[in-house]
């Protein structure tokens, strides 16, 4: 498991819902990647309304409007492997915004490999 702590950065990639990559959705491609190149996490966040470039406004609100809604890939890593990535990115995303920003990582956590036993706050894992 990746251990990180500290100092980080965030890559949020605002991509649309149906926006895909040879027949899967972009945003799982993305995730899959990030997988793939050993990077901390990732996570998917869909969006109830937004607009980008096209200042077209997509909306769960209105039926006629909400296709294509924004969707957020959020990935963190250190600096280094999160630039490591964005190679990936380039080749992927060609619709949509890609952002960097710094951010500090106060507590990364996975499941205990070994399950029953006591985690760090005294809780058993199921």
């Amino acid at each position: 498991m990746t251990r990180l702590t500290g100092r980080a950065r965030r890559l949020t990639a605002l991509v649309g819902e149906d926006d895909t990559w040879h027949g899967r959705p972009l945003y799982t491609e993305i995730v899959h990647r990030a997988h793939e190149a050993g990077l901390a996490g990732a996570s998917v966040f869909r969006g109830v309304e937004g607009f980008g470039a096209s200042s077209l406004i997509h909306t769960t609100r209105l039926l006629s409007l909400s296709e294509d809604l924004p969707v957020a890939v959020v990935i963190v890593d250190t600096e280094e492997r999160v630039r490591a990535f964005l190679p990936h990115l380039d080749e992927l995303v060609t619709e949509g915004l890609v952002i960097l920003d710094e951010c500090e990582v106060i507590r990364y956590v996975g499941r205990d490999a070994n399950p029953g036993e006591p985690d760090v706050e005294g809780k058993r894992s199921s």
